[in-house]
């Protein structure tokens, strides 16, 4: 199952990879078509830190380094949850800024950029679900519930035996002290008997 994860995994990540390498390699192409999306990104990353960058070239460049970075690592299985989630959350601003299909009054070009829009919505998707992915190991959840289930039933395990051994221990001490009463008993008769003889 590893050749075919693998193999899905560099066919998702191959757009990411040459698409963010030409936006990183030349963002003037497509500053243009960003900036009403970095437009209104500015006050949010000028609240984050004032010193981040806010022009629509220098975002376009690092959506791309992010992209190219996000699906390299995707590509060779290193680090594939955070991967993408990266790639993820670069292609929403790239989707909302490229294909605005709602914006388009030509019946021709909006249906073609709906196309592309709803390509992308299914690219988040794939990258969701390789985020989720874990490569049939059980998942963080399962592994938790498991484990808690086990401690549970250890504590019941050890509950019982503990409760096994103090009730032979209550046993035990019941019939050391029948012993102790019955060796008294005796002990008792024999020095009345001795008080007796002449």
């Amino acid at each position: 199952m590893r050749p075919v994860r693998t193999a899905a995994r560099s066919m998702l990540a191959a757009i990411f990879v040459i698409q963010g390498w030409a936006a990183f390699r030349d963002p003037a192409k497509l500053a243009e078509k960003a900036r009403p999306v970095t437009d209104r990104l500015e006050p949010t990353l000028k609240a984050v830190h004032p010193s981040l960058p806010t022009d629509a070239e220098t975002l376009v460049r690092v959506n791309g380094a992010a992209q190219v970075a996000g699906g390299l690592l995707l590509a060779t299985g290193h680090a594939t949850t955070p991967a993408a989630l990266v790639l993820a959350g670069s292609l929403v601003p790239t989707t909302l800024a490229g294909h605005a299909f709602w914006e388009i009054d030509d019946p021709a070009q909006r249906n073609q950029q709906r196309i592309n829009f709803l390509k992308n919505l299914g690219l988040i998707g794939g990258l969701l679900f390789a985020a989720l992915d874990n490569e049939g190991r059980p998942s963080l959840a399962w592994r938790s519930r498991n484990t808690a289930r086990v401690a549970r039933r250890g504590a019941g395990h050890t509950a019982r035996t503990a409760r096994r051994e103090a009730q032979h221990v209550v046993h035990t001490a019941q019939r050391e002290a029948r012993h102790v009463l019955r060796d008294a008993r005796i002990a008792r008769i024999a020095a009345q008997a001795g008080r007796r003889l002449p």
